[in-house]
């Protein structure tokens, strides 16, 4: 343990609930011990004098506010909780004070009591939308000026079909239709190991062709040499027969040149057709449309 005090002292809680219930009297709705911690439900309109009363009773003295925090619980006509933590630093003990609220009867402020708690109650503002009666600066501080909603309620919509972004034309937070396409939104978890009743995205080329339809065969006394003038389906069987290949090969061997003796070479650039075999000599000598003149190419 690096420090030498517990978190709690513990034996504090039935005396904790013995000096509250007398110091609280009929502000005190509800007193409880669970699972090591004292809850105390007071009531809304007397929240500011039970506070006070918590912070300067002997045997209780909660100086410090450490946070405040907010639940919701939509099926109650009252659906918010507004939850206080106090701490007692002589005394080593926390303590949770409790007040109801909905969206439209306020909470007193106890920013005279802790001037920490204008910061607190913003935050509670902004994520539940709980009002607060007194705070001098009630305004939103985790969101942006121009949310809509509050996005720590039970209710509040996990996606939806605007986004928000701030406009520098506007010089503020605008609305505006998302653009991209969300997926999620509206996708379909079954498997395709299932048996998915759909084309998934990439598998388009996957699906299978069509089936072709096949070609009445021809009748005996019939020719077949209009057998290749039909298109067929890929995949499909070719309808040229073996004698028309063999017919075909041998229409093209008789096409093809007779075979050159002299082998092909290239000494240089001139039997290339490229050009003289250097730029400054005249023609190749072995250009055959190049008369060589006197004495050139000859011995002297």
């Amino acid at each position: 343990m690096r420090a030498p005090a517990p978190r709690y002292t513990p034996g504090l809680n039935p005396e904790t609930i013995a000096l509250a219930t007398s110091a609280l009297g009929g502000m005190l709705g509800e007193a409880t011990d669970l699972v090591g911690e004292v809850s105390l439900t007071v009531d809304r309109d007397q929240l500011v004098a039970a506070m006070i009363a918590l912070r300067d009773t002997p045997g209780l003295e909660y100086q410090q506010l450490v946070e405040i925090a907010g639940v919701d619980y939509p099926a109650r006509a009252e659906r918010f909780d507004v939850v206080y933590c106090l701490l007692s630093l002589t005394r080593n003990h926390r303590i949770r004070v409790r007040v109801v609220t909905d969206e439209v009867q306020p909470v007193p402020s106890v920013t005279d009591i802790w001037p920490v708690a204008g910061w607190l109650e913003r935050e509670v503002f902004d994520m539940y939308g709980v009002l607060f009666s007194g705070n001098p600066d009630l305004r939103r501080i985790l969101t942006d000026y121009g949310f809509r909603g509050h996005p720590q309620r039970k209710d509040f919509p996990l996606s939806g079909y605007v986004e928000l972004r701030y406009s520098e034309e506007a010089k503020r937070v605008v609305y505006q239709p998302v653009q991209l396409a969300q997926d999620f939104r509206n996708f379909d978890f079954m498997s395709p190991w299932e048996g998915a009743e759909y084309v998934l995205p990439g598998d388009e080329k996957a699906a299978p062709p069509a089936p072709a339809a096949t070609p009445p065969a021809p009748k005996a006394s019939e020719p077949s040499t209009n057998a290749a003038a039909t298109p067929q389906a890929k995949g499909a069987m070719s309808p040229v027969t073996a004698d028309q290949l063999h017919k075909a090969d041998a229409t093209a061997a008789e096409k093809e040149p007779a075979d050159v003796d002299k082998p092909k070479v290239s000494e240089d650039t001139g039997d290339t057709g490229a050009g003289k075999p250097h730029p400054d000599d005249g023609p190749s000598p072995k250009d055959p449309d190049v008369v060589p003149t006197k004495g050139e190419g000859q011995n002297q």
